[in-house]
């Protein structure tokens, strides 16, 4: 990733597209179904998880007030991922492409990231085929890697944007709500709180190469550590993907976010005090909260990750993209933008922004 002063040169975020399902209320959720699925001793509990996650609505393509998804075998999971995710995933690009007004077959590259659902052909084909794009242009799915998988998704399609001098398109598209696991007499604080907090999404971004207005994106890092891998996890069982979230995640992170964060600042003569725009990946309340007091930010700073955990949920990877598109939707939006975002490893990733306004 080209780092330095300036976005000359830069690849720049040209045009965004938002495709949700369905949206129910936390507590329609809570009173409808999860308050039977999380019953006997486990109960009280669970309330207060729901209640206390910041989650007002959030979506579910597979909404579980119609649908009971809980038994299922993973194969008929992954039946039904395909199902709802390739519509999802058409209404997200067109609206990106129709954004940064280009046509599907300007498309050099098409990435896509994903972590709920497995099908070969994937979506990266299945979509290519359907929206018109070239026969001859170059795929990339990137999977495994949970909520931050936008930003190192973000820094492939900008390299190849850089490198090749043509427009590339990301996808981010989960559908949690495939997951729901069984209901079970026996405390599990992990279960409840993923169930509480996951939603699901589907955002693509279109970069172009630089002379367009928009965010050029300056670089992207990361951080892993791997000592603490069995923190977060996502396992593959007999009924669908089982969340593995260890309530010491916070813990690392405040460990590692503000050195990840000065570090690409500093590589960019900039300070945290320079930035006006934060995409926090809100992973839950606890994790703003952990970001906002390493980092010394101010009450407003992370305003927008909060309001979309209320309005969205957590949606695993497309929902640093749904904070973005707050952000540059803002009557004036921020110049600087820092975007953050962690996952499985335990892996923290940051991604500078900077508006970029050609004459």
């Amino acid at each position: 990733m080209v780092s330095g002063g300036g976005t000359s040169g830069l690849p720049v975020i040209a045009g965004l597209g938002v495709a949700l399902p369905p949206r129910a209320t936390q507590s329609d959720l809570w009173t409808g179904f999860f308050a039977e699925h999380f019953g006997g001793t486990t109960r009280a509990l669970a309330e207060r998880i729901f209640a206390n996650s910041g989650v007002v609505t959030r979506q579910a393509a597979v909404n579980p007030l119609l649908e009971d998804v809980s038994t299922w075998p993973t194969e008929r999971r992954m039946r039904r991922y395909l199902v709802e995710a390739l519509p999802l995933g058409k209404e997200a690009v067109g609206r990106a492409l129709t954004d940064a007004g280009l046509a599907a077959g300007d498309v050099g590259l098409f990435a896509v990231c994903s972590c709920t659902g497995y099908v070969t052909p994937g979506l990266d084909i299945l979509l290519a085929r359907d929206m018109g794009m070239s026969t001859a242009t170059q795929r990339l799915f990137i999977g495994h890697m949970g909520c931050y998988a936008a930003l190192p998704g973000l820094g492939a399609v900008s390299d190849f944007v850089a490198a090749r001098g043509r427009p590339a398109l990301l996808l981010c598209a989960e559908l949690t709500s495939l997951h729901i696991q069984p209901s079970s007499a026996r405390v599990d604080t992990q279960q409840i709180v993923s169930h509480a907090l996951f939603s699901d999404a589907a955002v693509a971004t279109v970069l172009v190469p630089a002379g367009r207005p928009g965010y050029a994106v300056r670089e992207v890092v990361a951080v892993t550590d791997t000592s603490t891998a069995d923190h977060m996890t996502w396992d593959v069982t007999d009924t669908g993907f089982r969340m593995g979230l260890s309530p010491r995640v916070p813990q690392v992170l405040a460990v590692h976010v503000r050195a990840l964060v000065e570090d690409l600042l500093a590589r960019h003569g900039l300070a945290i005090a320079d930035v006006d725009g934060w995409a926090v990946h809100p992973g839950g309340p606890r994790i703003l909260n952990v970001v906002e007091r390493e980092l010394g930010l101010g009450p407003e700073a992370l305003a927008d990750s909060r309001a979309t955990l209320a309005e969205h949920g957590n949606c695993s990877s497309p929902t640093v993209l749904l904070i973005l598109d707050r952000l540059r939707s803002m009557p004036v939006p921020p110049r600087l933008v820092v975007m953050l975002a962690f996952g499985p490893g335990l892996t923290l990733y940051a991604t500078l922004l900077e508006f970029s306004a050609p004459c």
